[in-house]
């Protein structure tokens, strides 16, 4: 979106005058996998970069050139704050010393699976009380189309303020995808909805700094809908190749060899995979985002509640293939077998362990009676979590404790590229694959069981 002409208001027309001159002054509220590595991308562009958590512990390492994320180099953390682009803390008051606030904090379900709010409503409400005029606020946060105009805005104008006179409303939606090497925050398209047209000029051109490719939509629930699409598409496609591969098992047809069947065929099909269930901060969450707010027109969202359904069946299926494995080959039950579960991050390459389905099957068991341990190279300690407090700190096995564990089965969660699953396969009776991992092991096939 071109930048040429002016804006309806001397207030807006400063503020692109700022963002046209590299002169904004940004600040990102919450530093986490959404937050640190788009402050690291603004600084990469020479802009000036404020961070705001009120884990103090965040700021503290950031200031110290630290990074607490594998997907962001503790090198670009420790140049940003060299070169005096990049500062970060824990007190609230430097909202009034910035011109673009963006919301980067999470918006996870609660226990009955509805939209939990608190940490945007919190982190608005906190900012609100250093608000002025002339400052854009971005929400990055996936959420259900219309919390922009209904949380955001409300709490903003009781301080006084107006927006889209004094205060410029966007919605932007977070496109990370932690450990793709392919694609960065400057390098994946930026989509930007605006509350008046104002706001969605001030926006694109604020986006436009770090971003190559910004695509305008034409409200801000449009571009929420725009995020729970996405990650809705991903949801309900993995539950429909989650149960194929149940049923493809039943015909005892191996569901990987028809997806890369199938993805040769160069148009109308595009591949996904099963696993053990959705993990992430986006893909398990989102969709019940929408099916919470389409209650209030009456719609009912069947294919998202079903995926959901299968999705979240997947571990018990997993379990199931376990306990079946170990009666086959072994003649023994979950109770008292030994069992290694091979990753607990959501996906391979990260140490993200948000909603990862590895947790709830290391839950279950646990719960069944089995001894459970655990080998990561990425995740060395099971971090606090909100569902599973009763894991954390559990410690992960080393590289020298598979061969040596006597384990009766390993249950691969997750498919690392630094694993040797050749010498897994080795060293354990039996091996329950979820992943597909161990497609190119060539020796012991017959202690392979896919899940």
């Amino acid at each position: 979106m071109s930048d040429s002409g002016a804006l309806s208001s001397p207030i807006a027309n400063e503020l692109a005058k700022k963002i046209s001159d590299r002169k904004v002054v940004i600040g990102i509220m919450g530093l986490g996998y959404v937050g640190l590595p788009l402050a690291i991308a603004f600084c990469e562009k020479g802009l000036s970069v404020i961070g705001f958590d009120i884990d103090e512990e965040k700021p503290r390492q950031i200031n110290q050139g630290r990074s607490y994320l594998k997907t962001v180099a503790s090198e670009a953390v420790a140049k940003a704050v060299e070169q005096g682009s990049l500062k970060a803390t824990s007190s609230p008051e430097v909202i009034a010393d910035v011109d673009v606030i963006v919301i980067c904090v999470p918006t996870p379900l609660n226990k009955y699976r509805e939209p939990d709010l608190s940490y945007v409503e919190n982190t608005v409400t906190l900012a609100a009380k250093y608000l002025k005029k002339g400052q854009i606020v971005s929400l990055e946060s996936t959420t259900y189309p219309g919390t922009t105009d209904e949380v955001i805005r409300p709490v903003i104008e009781a301080t006084g303020l107006k927006t889209g006179e004094d205060v410029f409303l966007v919605y932007s939606p977070e496109r990370e995808d932690p450990g793709n090497t392919q694609y960065s925050t400057s390098t994946t398209p930026k989509i930007v909805g605006g509350e008046t047209s104002d706001a969605l000029r001030l926006g694109c051109m604020f986006y436009e700094l770090v971003v190559g490719e910004v695509v305008p939509v034409s409200s801000l629930a449009t571009a929420e809908a725009v995020k729970l699409t996405e990650n809705i598409f991903r949801a309900v496609n993995i539950s429909l190749v989650n149960e194929l591969k149940v049923t493809f098992e039943k015909m005892g047809i191996n569901i990987w060899e028809v997806i890369e069947a199938a993805k040769t065929k160069p148009f109308g099909f595009m591949p996904f995979y099963p696993g053990p269930g959705l993990g992430g901060h986006c893909i398990p969450i989102d969709p019940f985002y929408l099916t919470w707010k389409a209650r209030e027109y009456g719609v009912a969202t069947r294919f998202i509640e079903l995926a959901g359904e299968i999705n979240n069946s997947m571990p018990d299926y997993v379990v199931m293939r376990l306990r079946e494995a170990l009666d086959m080959n072994l003649a023994k039950g979950l109770r008292r077998s030994k069992i290694l579960l091979v990753g607990v991050a959501y996906k391979k390459n990260i140490d993200d362990t948000r909603e990862s389905p590895a947790l709830l099957i290391l839950r279950k068991l646990k719960e069944a009676g089995a001894d459970v341990a655990y080998y990561d190279p990425y995740v060395s300690v099971i971090p606090k979590t909100r569902e599973y407090p009763e894991l954390m700190g559990m410690q992960s096995i080393g590289d020298g404790d598979l061969a040596a564990g006597g384990f009766d089965a390993a249950l691969i969660c997750t498919d690392h590229d630094v694993i040797d699953f050749s010498r897994l396969v080795d060293s354990c009776k039996i091996v329950v694959d979820t992943r597909n991992a161990t497609k190119d092991v060539s020796e012991h096939r017959d202690r392979i069981v896919r899940a």
